[in-house]
């Protein structure tokens, strides 16, 4: 009995773990480009009850007689499918269409990776134009370098074709390219992706690395469509169930832990 107490008590932490994780969806419900993520159980250890591989008659038994030790959380991976295109009135929101992610530098000088593309125009060192996210880090084009425009460009004229490319209207006002395409890469593995926190995810080894898309053949391209922002790919209502699912098992657990402490009490309560 005591443990089955234990038992119950690594199920309740594993629920709690899980309720966690349902509670970071919906909190980011409306966080653009941010990704749903999913909770994986596994067991713990088995022990063997009863150790003699056969019956009394000296026949092999068909099954051995093992109890198990309980649960835990094995990984928590982020589910990257298409979130819904949501219209913005700025022209520098982006969206990707795919399985691409745009590349910023942060304060650290390290790149990152992002779905993020709530982007806008700020002043570079240089007295220029920098396409930069909301924390004013830069955003890096197809070989990594940050986006910067001259002073002579006015940034509401500045548009992003589907493929990235950067243009300006010439003398007809026709959009032309300014020879700058915004980067966009892809990996082998996201969900090795490192979950750094503000929409941010930085490069593993399981995640493999980067794949530029500009550069790569074997890639299924993605697209980038101006005037609009990635939304969550959280469902509310499955969140909702997981949420019922979880709470129920929390409370299985936990009778397990009063009925196992009550058929104790009774043990100790036994007269001869």
């Amino acid at each position: 009995m005591v443990r089955s107490l234990w038992t119950g008590a690594t199920g309740m932490l594993a629920q709690q773990t899980s309720l966690d994780n349902i509670a970071n969806n919906l909190a980011n419900v409306n966080t653009t480009g941010y990704k749903a993520q999913s909770m994986e159980f596994k067991s713990l250890l088995y022990q063997n009850i009863q150790t003699k591989t056969t019956s009394a008659n000296g026949d092999t038994k068909p099954g051995s007689a093992q109890v198990g030790l309980g649960v835990r959380n094995a990984s928590i991976n982020t589910v990257f499918t298409q979130g819904a295109l949501l219209a913005s009135e700025l022209d520098t929101s982006f969206a990707i269409n795919g399985k691409g992610f745009f590349a910023v530098r942060g304060a650290d000088g390290n790149t990152y990776y992002t779905r993020n593309g709530n982007f806008q125009w700020t002043t570079a060192a240089n007295g220029g134009n920098m396409l930069a996210t909301s924390d004013g880090n830069p955003v890096l084009d197809s070989r990594g370098n940050a986006i910067i425009l001259g002073p002579q460009y006015t940034m509401s004229n500045v548009t992003i074709d589907k493929d990235g490319t950067v243009c300006y209207p010439d003398d007809k006002n026709n959009p032309t390219s300014l020879g700058i395409t915004v980067g966009l890469w892809q990996f082998n593995n996201p969900n090795g992706l490192y979950r750094e926190g503000e929409s941010l995810y930085s490069q593993t080894a399981a995640s493999g690395v980067p794949i530029n898309e500009a550069t790569s053949n074997n890639v299924e391209k993605s697209k980038v469509i101006q005037g609009y922002l990635e939304g969550s790919n959280v469902q509310i209502a499955d969140e909702m169930v997981n949420m019922i699912t979880t709470q129920r098992a929390y409370e299985l657990n936990s009778k397990v832990i009063t009925t196992s402490d009550t058929m104790l009490d009774e043990a100790n309560n036994l007269r001869r």
